[in-house]
């Protein structure tokens, strides 16, 4: 399998990923050393057609690698009841949780 820019086109090979990697002695997986180099050839090539000045042909773009969103949905659940909150508690006092004082006592 051959990995090199020159076949490919790509101005970072995964065998560079593996050689910075190892520089900075970081474990990568095989998975993830394709994943790395991917990203990595486009941050580059981003970088590479942003210098070339801004024109009317290129899209804008707020990030070179595509992004999927991963957050959950925004949905308002019911939240703990107070005697819920407080079952577990060593102490309570006042529908609140009762610690020992620490500022302002005498030792």
């Amino acid at each position: 399998m051959d990995t090199g820019s020159a076949a490919t086109g790509s101005a970072i090979t995964r065998d560079e990923v593996a050689h910075l990697a190892r520089l900075s002695r970081l474990a990568l997986s095989e998975d993830e050393l394709d994943v790395y180099a991917q990203q990595l050839d486009s941050i580059l090539a981003h970088v590479a057609q942003v210098s070339e000045v801004a024109a009317d042909d290129v899209p804008p773009t707020a990030h070179p690698a595509a992004l999927a969103n991963v957050l959950r949905p925004d949905v308002a659940v019911p939240g703990l009841t107070t005697e819920q909150a407080l079952s577990g508690a060593p102490a309570v006092e006042q529908d609140r949780f009762a610690v020992p004082q620490i500022l302002g006592e005498e030792q």
